[in-house]
């Protein structure tokens, strides 16, 4: 023991550490016996099993739902048979605006588009559903139709096509 100077000569036989009571031969090799409280609940066998299950019902939750979320967002607005693009619009007056536009849908189908014309603000100004069918055989219809406007009309434009109920 190296030499420690205390302030009082009793001190310096005092020890250091407090005596061995226990070592490794005298515990026994089951699970470690740690005093009641101090160190919290222990957990029981099997929960990081349960929380993976859990989870993995969570994810097939998620995944089913924005399946069905995706798919009905599909229906309703993303159907590629049904697809317009607009020429050209022309004969731009106060009242209407001649939109000239071309639509594909299945062969031989008919689709109802919904055409609208805004001002240079932005504002719509006119709206209107036209139904436009294709030959037999063909799966593109050019169309023309004439929009009536409340003011003079900036853009003409078919916001959406749809199969034909």
């Amino acid at each position: 023991m190296d030499s420690v100077i205390l302030a009082d000569a009793a001190d310096n036989n005092a020890r250091r550490y407090p005596p061995v009571t226990e070592t490794h031969a005298t515990i026994s090799a089951g699970a470690p016996v740690f005093p009641a409280g101090r160190y919290g609940r222990r957990r029981a066998s099997g929960g990081k099993r349960r929380r993976t299950l859990l989870a993995a019902l969570v994810l097939v939750a998620l995944v089913s739902t924005l399946t069905v979320i995706s798919f009905r967002l599909y229906r309703q607005y993303g159907d590629p048979a049904y697809d317009a693009q607009v020429i050209t619009y022309t004969d731009i007056t106060d009242s209407q605006v001649l939109v000239d536009f071309r639509v594909t849908v299945p062969a031989g189908g008919s689709a109802v588009c919904v055409l609208r014309a805004r001002t240079h603000a932005g504002a719509e100004v006119g709206r209107d559903q036209v139904t436009v069918t294709a030959e037999p055989g063909n799966r593109h219809v050019t169309a023309r139709h004439r929009l009536a406007t409340t003011e003079r009309p900036f853009i003409g434009e078919v916001l959406r096509c749809q199969p034909a109920s």
